[in-house]
């Protein structure tokens, strides 16, 4: 019996042969393990090797799993100083594997699941993270009007209007109720500091499990999963990644709390907000205590949706369940960081 996430492959294989030149089938479709959203899978193909994300299927929320923003970014960036998979082909027509789906390159890299680096030296560690600093300063200076851009959303307003976006997402996946939630929801808008009108495109979703590391150096060699990519605000990426690290040692999102970072040869906050603030050219922000609540919040509000989907069946991973359990934990730490 045949899973709705499942490939039907030899009708792919057909049309990626139409569609993308030097492709050649048979090919065999694998689903990646991880990720929440979009359903990702390793192609092999007698061509070679390559990655397809598709939109899941079922019923979704209408702004939600643009797979066609992701390979409009992944167009734009590619060739620029943020490294990205090389796109290949956007099949916007459901039919032929029964929702909007896109293709690109296959990069040979790894993957860190694990902020704290087990398996690097921790005499090394700190290059990574610097390595990821400087890649998320890339992105915030890419010039979105030349790379085509400048459209690709609202200018101004940034965190106004993504408190307003994520508290009706949440509303609208809403299974259970949630006081830190309405908490924040009630609270974030008061603290939002007035439109410095900085407009970058920010990734949304940046934490170290979304960076591509070259085999043996400490070099990001592809930044993945654009589904959340907006003209934004720089900090929003920088208050998620620090958010991040401030999680428990859980398994579906572990961060970095109650670690002893000096001993771990890892940077602390304050030190990547001052490596950022070098790197970038952009001062400190005054209430860092706001970006990072926001960066909870908007969190939950994405945990949410998640154990939302999941009820309904369509969730794209194992995890899905486990991951919308922690809507209450990240609001009560959004809460926390709000003072």
């Amino acid at each position: 019996m045949s899973h709705p996430l499942d490939l039907p492959t030899e009708i792919l294989a057909a049309y990626l042969e139409q569609q993308v030149p030097g492709f050649r089938g048979p090919l065999t479709a694998n689903k990646f393990k991880g990720g929440q959203s979009n359903p990702t899978y390793l192609v092999d193909a007698a061509s070679g090797k390559y990655v397809l994300r598709r939109k899941p299927p079922g019923q979704l929320l209408a702004s939600a799993h643009a797979v066609d923003r992701e390979f409009r970014v992944l167009q734009a960036l590619h060739g620029s100083a943020v490294p990205v998979a090389r796109p290949l082909h956007l099949c916007t027509d459901a039919s032929v594997v029964g929702s909007m789906f896109y293709l690109m390159e296959f990069v040979d890299g790894r993957i860190f699941w694990d902020p704290s680096l087990p398996d690097v030296a921790a005499s090394d560690r700190a290059a990574y993270f610097d390595a990821i600093i400087a890649t998320l300063a890339a992105l915030h200076t890419v010039d979105v009007t030349a790379v085509g851009l400048g459209d690709y959303g609202k200018p101004g307003n940034y965190f106004t209007r993504q408190l307003s976006r994520w508290s009706d997402q949440y509303r609208a996946s809403e299974t259970q109720s949630i006081p830190a939630m309405d908490a924040l929801i009630e609270q974030l808008p008061a603290r939002c500091p007035a439109d410095d009108g900085v407009v970058s495109l920010t990734h949304g979703d940046y934490r170290i499990d979304n960076l591509m590391f070259h085999p043996v150096e400490p070099r990001v060699i592809a930044v993945v999963d654009w589904e959340l990519s907006t003209l934004g605000h720089p900090l929003a990426d920088l208050g998620y990644f620090c958010m991040a690290l401030r999680l428990p040692r859980n398994p579906a999102l572990p961060g970095l709390a109650g670690t002893d970072r000096s001993e771990l040869g890892i940077p602390d906050e304050a030190t990547i907000l001052l490596r950022y603030s070098e790197v970038s050219g952009r001062p400190i922000p005054d209430d860092w205590a706001f970006v990072i609540a926001f960066s909870y919040f908007r969190l939950a509000a994405i945990a949410q949706g998640v154990a939302k989907r999941a009820q309904q069946g369509n969730a794209s991973s194992d995890q899905a369940m486990q991951a919308g359990q922690m809507t209450a934990l990240l609001a009560k730490m959004g809460l926390v960081a709000l003072g």
